[in-house]
């Protein structure tokens, strides 16, 4: 099973160029599945035994399947479809020395800047395009070797191996092409072509720079995975996975990627944003649910926010918290934070561990060193919006936020079954700080 979840994780990624992308490509494999596509902007009709997938923006996905009218709660599990790299900005072409043509890009997130140079890049997003009397969104991938950023020579700059500041408008346009002099194909006439729209018709565009190098299966016995765009679609395909491969339980299995993790997640589309509110509670309302029912539906639930972890680095282990060390291919990681980053707390990391017991998928834990403030993720920010027992998980990877990361082979499959188990449960207060872990009983 390992090999075949490999195959296809680099499948997905490959066909996940930007967010725009992964949430069309889910939305393909939903349909495959039998799932029926819901507009936010229309009046839902949903049955007993129905599934269903929503998006907002074209850039986040939620996914779910009633299992009865009378469901117990939600079991949602939740990652982000974005990732670190360029923004192509508006008008981008830029000539130099009448000889070469790059173009204009900006930071998306926190990027490690040093792992994009002197590799094949390439350009896609989204581009707005009027049709008549409409306005269409249209999906476009340069689907080659198009970019570089080609580093300076050692010889002119004697420095770059003592550490370098980089200043992403100097150092990291991408070189796109040759100037030939006169007139001549724009970047953005490319991409219309490309498109096959017309480049009049093009009224708004959201570009991204990303990384072409396939994914690597490597080391001695072929246990790392590398590729670009592993924080968070691998846990994204996760979950994905573990959801479709799930049987009916009493709750509501609900699959949930947010867009804009990595900027904060403050946009209608964000971890802050209602669209998660707005949904489970629109699945209440549609079975005939007070707002009593809701909420009451909300403290049977339970979220995992699932997105990747920092492994112990082999060449760094000091940076490194000394009593919890994450290991590649040793297990899923619960995430936990003294100041809150994290939800992880004593409830809900024990609900999840009961449930990776049951999914025979071993456990780590990670907290940041004492004196080193972390990162932070969408589980506490969504939190604002949807008040559920929520724990933050990932997968141990190395070069987070790297144009190429690094996870474990074993790792991957460890989520998807515990995801698979999440999915089918239903978690319960019994009393006053008593809780159960329960699956409804296989026929």
């Amino acid at each position: 099973m390992e090999k075949k979840y490999v195959k296809e994780l680099f499948q997905f990624i490959e066909d996940s160029p930007t967010a725009f992308h992964a949430v069309d490509t889910m939305k393909k494999i939903l349909e495959r599945n039998g799932y029926q596509g819901l507009l936010e902007s229309e009046k839902w009709k949903l049955a007993d035994g129905g599934k269903y997938y929503v998006t907002r923006n074209g850039s986040s996905l939620i996914a779910f399947r009633i299992p009865s009218a009378d469901f117990k709660g939600f079991q949602i599990m939740a990652g982000h479809s974005d990732s670190p790299c360029l923004k192509i900005k508006e008008n981008p072409d830029m000539r130099v020395e009448q000889a070469y043509i790059k173009l204009d890009a900006e930071k998306y997130g926190g990027m490690l800047c040093g792992s994009w140079f002197d590799r094949p890049l390439s350009a896609a997003g989204r581009l707005m395009v009027r049709d008549n009397n409409r306005i269409r969104m249209k999906l476009v991938n340069v689907d080659r070797d198009l970019l570089m950023i080609p580093s300076l020579a050692i010889h002119m700059n004697r420095e770059a191996n003592d550490g370098y500041k980089y200043n992403v408008q100097k150092d990291m346009p991408p070189l796109y092409k040759m100037y030939a002099g006169g007139e001549q194909e724009s970047f953005m006439e490319m991409i219309a072509r490309e498109a096959g729209v017309k480049e009049e018709d093009i009224l708004g565009s959201d570009l991204y720079v990303y990384n072409r190098m396939q994914g690597s299966v490597w080391g001695a016995g072929g246990e790392f995975i590398s590729m670009g765009r592993l924080d968070d679609l691998e846990c994204v395909y996760s979950s994905l996975t573990g959801f479709l491969d799930a049987e009916d339980g009493y709750g509501v299995p609900v699959h949930c990627v947010y867009d804009n993790e990595e900027v904060g997640s403050s946009t209608r589309q964000g971890a802050a944003s209602t669209f998660l509110a707005d949904t489970l509670f629109r699945i209440c309302e549609s079975f005939g649910m007070s707002g009593t029912d809701y909420r009451r539906r909300l403290a049977l639930s339970l979220m995992a926010s699932a997105d990747n972890a920092h492994a112990v680095h082999p060449n760094y282990p000091d940076k490194s918290c000394p009593s919890n060390r994450p290991i590649i291919n040793q297990g899923i990681v619960i995430k936990f934070s003294g100041n809150q980053r994290y939800t992880s707390d004593a409830v809900s990391a024990a609900l999840f561990r009961g449930i990776c017991e049951m999914a025979e998928a071993p456990v780590q834990e990670f907290t940041n060193r004492s004196d080193m403030l972390g990162g932070s993720t969408l589980g506490n920010i969504s939190g604002t919006q949807v008040a559920v027992n929520c724990v933050d998980i990932g997968l141990p990877q190395l070069a987070m936020h790297s144009s190429y990361e690094t996870a474990g082979v074993k790792d991957l499959e460890y989520l998807i079954r515990a995801a698979k188990i999440f999915y089918e449960s239903s978690v319960e207060e019994t009393g006053f700080g008593e809780y159960r872990i329960f699956r409804k009983e296989k026929r």
